[in-house]
């Protein structure tokens, strides 16, 4: 365990501090101005699905909900200066959080990730070098951290390569399935699209992702092979930007990826050009290895007594990211089509699904029937969500059973929804004979009203 504890350069953690504050500001804003503000997502009027138990987690109305957006943009400014580091990251990590569990139908796995590296950035001594905090106070500067300050974030970084390469190994995906859909779409990129669209893109990506992501974190690891995995990574990520939309992901990748790389590399990069380009050299100082002096042993000889609870939390911190990926092989079914397990697990766009239908009403006691659709009841992007997302399909039909009770109705809902996963046929998705008033949701065992694919019945 000492080799958690040895001194590292703090170059890395710093670089990391200022590129995470960027990607937070630009996040939030994106958010805040798409979202909240032309979508109108976060209106306390509109359905929220919620996590589960995380119901109380609600959003605010006006002025206050962009106030929070705009304290949050606040917070990840202050956190790329340095500036009131503490109060500045932890005011981030709750409220990034917070913001996050407002609507489940916004899920994203890069949202997930950058959940988890706030609040483990709110615990690090990223302010100690290069930030307003040490200016102030010349007492927290140093130039070393342990170690164990940097390993948690390449971990998750390797969590995220290795577990989407083994959710690739599926055989939708070895067919290039639902690449060779999606990159049709992209046939009229400017200059790029003829090539986009071309079917051997689409095997290529496929293939090329599925060993990236198998291969990378391992080649990270050595010397040799290091700058030619990050490349691949710059590569593969500067694809995905130009050909999808998937937000600050692909730049918070690439410099997860860099903290692979020795902990000084800030600073040789640095005079590195310095030296290649002549005005640098006279407009930038060369930046001086560090020394490990005994004012910087002080700050990592000092932890000695919290070192039991460090230890033990990055265990802990390791344990949950190994297995909660791995919990949809506990529960029966095709985990891509009842999505039982599926959020956390990094199984990052690996499949198109598609569905529609409406929701039966049976008015008891006496038995009428009405139909539900959801044109007006929800906002697109909920809509589309519901039809392919079992939990959100019951979370609406208990919202609606409350709603009829508020009234003094006794009500069963039943969904008539049927749905697709890539280039299958449509099927019935829920079975139309559950009444899902009376369901529960169970978070590790399977829901027998999802009707599995094999024995769904196809459309005619």
């Amino acid at each position: 365990m000492q080799v958690f504890y040895r001194p590292i350069d703090i170059a890395s953690l710093v670089f990391f501090r200022i590129v995470f504050g960027i990607l937070g500001f630009a996040d939030i804003l994106a958010t805040w101005l798409y979202y909240h503000l032309e979508k109108q997502a976060f209106d306390p009027e509109h359905f929220q699905f919620y996590y589960y138990g995380f119901k109380w987690v609600k959003v605010f109305s006006e002025p206050w909900m962009s106030l929070f957006f705009i304290t949050l943009m606040v917070a990840s400014l202050l956190i790329t200066l340095g500036k009131w580091y503490r109060l500045a990251s932890w005011v981030f990590a709750l409220g990034f959080t917070y913001a996050y569990l407002l609507e489940k139908a916004h899920y994203l796995n890069h949202g997930y990730l950058f959940c988890w590296i706030a609040l483990i950035m709110a615990f690090l001594p990223a302010h100690r070098a290069f930030s307003l905090d040490a200016v102030r106070k010349p007492s927290l500067k140093t130039d070393f951290i342990p170690f164990w300050c940097l390993l948690p974030l390449p971990l998750l970084m390797a969590v995220v390569y290795f577990y989407g390469g083994i959710a690739k190994l599926n055989p939708d995906w070895l067919r290039a399935v639902p690449l060779l859909e999606w990159l049709q779409y992209k046939a009229n990129l400017p200059i790029i699209g003829p090539l986009v669209a071309w079917d051997g893109t689409a095997w290529f990506m496929a293939y090329g992702g599925l060993l990236l992501d198998l291969t990378v974190v391992f080649f990270l690891l050595f010397r040799k092979t290091r700058i030619w995995a990050l490349l691949a990574v710059v590569f593969f990520h500067f694809c995905n930007f130009l050909i999808f939309n998937i937000g600050i992901f692909p730049y918070m990748s690439v410099a997860l990826t860099l903290l692979f790389f020795p902990p000084s590399w800030p600073r040789w990069t640095i005079n590195w050009f310095r030296k290649k380009i002549p005005w640098l050299e006279k407009k930038i100082p060369a930046v001086p290895e560090p020394v490990l002096s005994e004012a910087n042993m002080n700050f990592w000889q000092n932890d000695r007594k919290w070192r039991p609870f460090i230890t033990s939390g990055l265990i802990v911190l390791v344990g949950l990211h190994l297995l909660i990926p791995l919990r949809h092989l506990a529960i029966p079914g095709n985990v891509a089509w009842t999505e039982e397990g599926h959020r956390y697990s990094w199984r990052m766009m690996l499949r198109a699904k598609r569905g529609s239908g409406y929701f039966e009403i049976k008015h008891l006691p006496g038995g009428e029937t009405e139909q539900i659709r959801l044109d007006t009841l929800l906002l697109d992007k909920q809509r589309r969500k519901l039809f392919s997302h079992p939990d959100m399909i019951l979370q609406f039909a208990h919202h609606l059973r409350d709603e009829y009770l508020a009234k003094g109705e006794q009500v069963e809902i039943y969904a008539k929804i049927k749905a697709k996963l890539n280039d299958g046929s449509y099927q019935y998705y829920i079975d139309p004979e559950v009444d899902l008033a009376k369901v529960k949701w169970s978070f590790f065992q399977h829901s027998d009203w999802i009707l599995p694919m094999e024995e769904a019945r196809n459309e005619e």
